[in-house]
């Protein structure tokens, strides 16, 4: 087994998140997070699972409310600070995507510049969509063209769509509904022409692009039967280059099921390894993994690639990190 894996897809649940969450605070459909989240905990489960480091994100498209205008941006500001100071304590072992409020692009754009210019951190993480904000409408457009300018590594985590009371039917929203908002996201990118505006975005999508890669053709096909009528000119050439240079993480997707409709949209190199650890409990992170390696359709080098290298390509600032100089996190 891998000991030197890089985690794109790990999410950050101590400290500020957990406090919210303690308060009784609830997400749609009354989920709560797992409890117990520390820095000792993520370690250790680390260790068990031959992972090196995990990059560390607060998924939640947060607003203020009328209540409490300034809740989102207090909140995002906690978490990016938390996960600077955990990256200062344990380098090598933790990363972090910066956490941004859905108030507005400019509260956005003001965290992403904190996060990135002053904390330092390896990337911003997105949502599918922000309080009902579609990447390609113009709420996102000055955010991915900042994004695009900088070429920082995005994790475009899944979230509910605004209609999940519907068409959910009161189940848990990552049974289906995560993997549908992911791709209706970058549909909705495509089509209104965000790749062909901001060439220098560099997407990870979670769960291996979720219904993505399996509809990819029929996607580009349709470019040739008419589109939206504010739609850009794009064909399926355009559909299939975009498709091939996003990232996909194996969170929840490392079975043949979802690795093998995206080793159609793209290659090996453009995947990386995902836990979701600790929204996926540990049993499933193994049998997740378990499946990765056992699936036929990645040579040993690719495999490797997936496990750590490719994420090197993304995070180079990781690549002092190695198996055999594990710190003492006690010392």
């Amino acid at each position: 087994m891998s000991h030197d894996r890089i985690d794109v897809h790990a999410h950050y649940l101590g400290g500020t998140v957990a406090e919210l969450f303690a308060s009784g605070f609830t997400l749609p459909g009354g989920y709560r997070i797992p409890a117990g989240w520390t820095p000792q905990a993520a370690l250790d489960f680390m260790d068990r699972n031959g992972i090196r480091t995990q990059i560390l994100s607060a998924p939640w498209p947060f607003a203020g409310t009328p209540e409490d205008p300034g809740f989102a941006t207090r909140f995002c500001r906690a978490v990016n600070n938390e996960c600077a100071e955990l990256i200062a304590a344990y380098p090598d072992r933790f990363g972090g995507f910066a956490a941004v409020p859905y108030d507005s692009p400019d509260a956005m754009l003001a965290e992403i510049s904190y996060a990135l210019d002053v904390l330092g951190l390896d990337g911003v993480l997105l949502t599918s969509n922000g309080q009902g904000h579609y990447p390609g409408r113009p709420f996102h457009e000055p955010v991915l063209a900042e994004l695009g300018r900088r070429g920082v590594p995005v994790l475009l985590h899944p979230t509910d769509c605004p209609h999940v009371d519907v068409l959910g039917f009161g189940r848990p929203s990552s049974v289906c509904e995560y993997p549908f908002d992911t791709a209706r996201a970058v549909v909705n990118a495509l089509y209104t022409g965000v790749f062909r505006r901001h060439p220098g975005l560099r997407l990870i999508l979670a769960h291996c692009g979720g219904a993505l890669p399996t509809l990819g053709w029929r996607i580009a096909e349709h470019t040739t039967m008419g589109t939206g009528p504010d739609d850009a000119d794009i064909d399926p050439d355009h559909v299939a280059q975009v498709l091939r240079g996003l990232y996909y993480d194996t969170a929840l997707a490392g079975a043949a099921h979802s690795l093998l409709p995206t080793l159609q949209v793209t290659t090996a190199g453009h995947v990386l390894f995902g836990s979701d650890w600790p929204a996926a409990p540990e049993a499933t992170v193994r049998r997740n993994t378990d499946n990765l390696l056992a699936f036929p359709g990645l040579s040993a080098a690719e495999l490797a690639g997936v496990e750590r290298g490719n994420a090197l390509a993304l995070f180079p600032r990781l690549g002092s990190a190695g198996p055999g100089d594990k710190e003492d996190p006690s010392a």
